[in-house]
């Protein structure tokens, strides 16, 4: 029995759909066959994208032409595909199917893939950005407030010193 999952993919990236099943026989690469299919968001119809039966026959036509590309080894129960340059009318949900005669039962697996825009910024990026940017701030701040007390510290010096030569000042002229 296989799962449904979700994968996301950049437009214009690769993404791999993964298909692993398992079986109550030994495999055989002659007989075993795998099925995938998609149905989009828009569209309740299933579109066959690629058949294997010791080796892969993807479509030759179509929105996929050019786009799916075989990753599986079925001798290691993985019947995986790869989906190159994908764009958002790849949005749907895919099926895989497997079947290893005898077993009666073929596997069936769901993946929902989400074909995203690509982001300039992520919310860790953002995130990042905020608190460096904040750090900066509080750094110009503390690094006036100091320069400001360091200056106000010298004029006050100077002026004890100014003050102190001036009573020396006073007190040579009265004596």
């Amino acid at each position: 029995m296989m799962r449904m999952c979700e994968v996301e993919a950049v437009n214009g990236t690769s993404v791999k759909l993964t298909c692993t099943f398992s079986s109550t026989q030994p495999v055989s690469l002659q007989t075993a066959s795998v099925s995938w299919d998609f149905r989009s968001i828009t569209a309740n119809r299933h579109e066959r994208i690629l058949y294997y039966q010791e080796v892969p026959y993807p479509i030759k036509e179509g929105l996929f032409n050019g786009h799916v590309q075989w990753s599986g080894d079925i001798k290691r129960k993985d019947a995986s595909i790869t989906l190159n340059n994908v764009r958002p009318a790849f949005n749907g949900t895919y099926f895989c199917q497997v079947a290893n005669p005898p077993d009666v039962h073929a596997n069936i697996g769901e993946t929902v893939l989400r074909v995203v825009d690509k982001v300039t910024l992520s919310e860790i990026s953002l995130l990042g950005a905020i608190v460096g940017g904040s750090c900066v701030v509080i750094l110009v701040f503390l690094g006036v407030f100091v320069a400001v007390r360091m200056y106000k510290k010298r004029n006050k010096e100077k002026d004890i010193e100014m003050r102190v030569e001036e009573y020396r000042n006073k007190q040579s002229t009265m004596w």
